[in-house]
C-alpha cells in the first residue's frame, strides 16, 4: 500500500475527493428530496443468512444469484469459444459455402439487438431442445435423490437446471458471433508464408490449421477473448428476461420483496465490478 500510495500524483488525490463528494452528494439528495430510507444493514441478511434447523449459514438471494452468474458465465464461456473458434476456421475456410453460411451467423448476430437475439434463441431453440430431449423430466429425477451433492455443486438447484441449461445455450450462441470473427482476425493475422511452408513440407489442411495456424492465432486473440469473457459476465444479466434465477433476477426479486432499491442495485453492481476487475487483473498476468 505505501508504494502504491507513492505513485499517486497531486492530481489523483484531486479526482479521488471529487469522487467522494460526488457519491456523498448523491446519497444525501437521494435520502433528502426522495425522502429515501437507506437501510443498508438489513443488505448482509440477503447475502447469507443464518438457518436455524441447519445451524449453519447458507447463500441467500444475492449470493445465491451471484454464484449462479458464475456458473452460467463459466459455461457460456466454454461453449462459446469452442463455437466461436469453429465459427472464426469456417470464416476462412476454402469452401464457398461453408464461408457464406459462417458470415450470414455471425453478421445476424452481430447486427441484432441482443435482448431480441436472446428471445429468438430461447423461444426456437433453446427451450424446443429442452423438450425435445426431456431435459426437464432428468432434472427431476436428479432433485428427487438424495445423493446428488455433485450436481448441485456445478449446477445448483436441479429443479431450474433447464433454466440454467437455456440460460446458457442463449448466452453461447450470441457471445460465438463475437468470439468467431476474433479468432478470424487471429487466423487472418498469421503470415501467408507460413501456411505456405506447411503445404510445402506436405501438410493437409486440417494439419496446418492445427499445428502452425491456431497455436499462432491463439497467441494474438488472448487479450480480446479475455475482454469479451468480461462482457460475457456483463452480458449474463441479459438472461435474467428468459427467467434465469442469476444476479440480475435475484436482485430484482429483492427489490420488488423489500423496496430497498439504491442499496440492492448498488450491491449488484459491486459483485459485477469485483468479478469483472478480478478477471481483468487475472487475464493481465495470463497476456504476459
Amino acid at each position: 500500500m505505501p508504494k502504491f500510495l507513492q505513485r499517486l500524483h497531486w492530481l489523483d488525490y484531486v479526482i479521488l475527493v471529487v469522487i467522494a463528494v460526488f457519491i456523498t452528494a448523491i446519497s444525501l439528495r437521494i435520502g433528502g428530496a426522495l425522502n429515501y430510507n437507506w437501510r443498508w444493514d438489513r443488505i448482509p441478511n440477503y447475502i447469507l443468512r443464518w438457518k436455524e434447523s441447519e445451524g449453519k449459514w447458507v447463500a441467500n438471494l444475492l449470493l445465491q444469484g451471484l454464484v449462479t452468474t458464475i456458473r452460467v458465465s463459466i459455461y457460456a464461456g466454454i461453449l462459446a469459444v469452442i463455437l466461436g473458434t469453429a465459427l472464426g476456421m469456417a470464416r476462412c475456410a476454402k469452401n464457398l459455402t461453408i464461408r457464406l453460411l459462417a458470415r450470414t451467423y455471425l453478421e445476424f448476430l452481430r447486427n441484432i439487438p441482443p435482448v431480441v437475439i436472446m428471445f429468438i434463441f430461447f423461444f426456437f431453440l433453446s427451450e424446443q431442445l429442452i423438450v425435445a430431449l426431456n431435459i426437464e423430466s432428468w432434472a427431476r429425477g436428479i432433485a428427487r435423490q438424495e445423493n446428488n451433492g455433485m450436481w448441485e455443486f456445478f449446477f445448483g438447484d436441479m429443479r431450474r437446471f433447464p433454466s440454467l441449461i437455456s440460460g446458457v445455450i442463449v448466452l453461447a450462441l450470441f457471445e460465438s458471433a463475437f468470439v468467431g470473427e476474433i479468432v478470424r482476425a487471429g487466423i487472418q493475422s498469421v503470415p501467408l508464408g507460413q501456411r505456405e511452408a506447411a503445404r510445402s513440407i506436405g501438410m493437409s489442411g486440417l494439419q496446418e490449421m492445427r499445428y502452425i495456424v491456431l497455436p499462432q492465432a491463439m497467441k494474438k486473440v488472448t487479450p480480446p477473448m479475455a475482454n469479451q469473457f468480461i462482457t460475457l459476465v456483463k452480458d449474463s444479466s441479459i438472461i435474467s428476461l428468459i427467467s434465469v434465477q442469476e444476479l440480475t433476477f435475484k436482485t430484482v426479486e429483492l427489490v420488488a420483496s423489500t423496496r430497498m432499491i439504491f442499496e440492492a442495485w448498488i450491491v449488484t453492481a459491486g459483485f459485477y465490478f469485483i468479478i469483472c476487475f478480478g478477471l481483468s487483473l487475472l487475464f493481465r498476468r495470463l497476456e504476459r
